[in-house]
């Protein structure tokens, strides 16, 4: 595991250091040791270059993601798009989005209205009501999707 890296804000610059990028998930806010007018928030973890990003919290917002290992309980893979109200990890609440199946037991996810801090590496769960349509585990955020951070899962 890589030892001590850069933090650097979204805009690339370098802001501070960190001791492990083991110390960091997605989303936090304490222990950072980066003094700024407006709390900052960890936004990604960019694993290849040993780098951990922060910003405002508004950054955290996503409106999509992609899952692997994606397993369907209520019924086989699905052909076409499908609605489902989604989790993005344990305490989240469900939140509505079109899923898209992809190749390889993959699936695209978009939500409805964006959700704070999609994580590589959370499971994600699909429901329909109260019945469990199927899960899988994120392995990107839009964000790095659209190419605008270079996070690593």
């Amino acid at each position: 595991m890589p030892g001590a890296g850069e933090i650097v804000d979204s805009g690339g610059d370098i802001i501070g250091h960190h001791r492990g990028l083991h110390r960091y998930t997605i989303g936090q806010r304490r222990g950072i040791g980066i003094a700024n007018e407006r709390p900052l928030y960890v936004i990604s973890i960019d694993v290849p270059s040993n780098r951990v990003v922060v910003g405002q919290q508004e950054e955290l917002l996503g409106r999509e993601f992609t899952a692997a290992g994606v397993n369907w309980i209520a019924f086989d893979e699905p052909v076409a798009s499908v609605r489902a109200d989604v989790r993005i990890r344990y305490r989240h609440t469900e939140a509505p989005a079109r899923i898209v199946p992809l190749d390889n037991d993959r699936i695209h996810a978009v939500f409805d209205r964006p959700q704070r801090a999609i994580t590589p590496g959370q499971a994600t769960v699909f429901y329909r009501g109260d019945e469990v349509l199927g899960g899988g585990w994120i392995t990107k955020n839009g964000a790095e999707e659209r190419g605008n951070r270079g996070t690593g899962a």
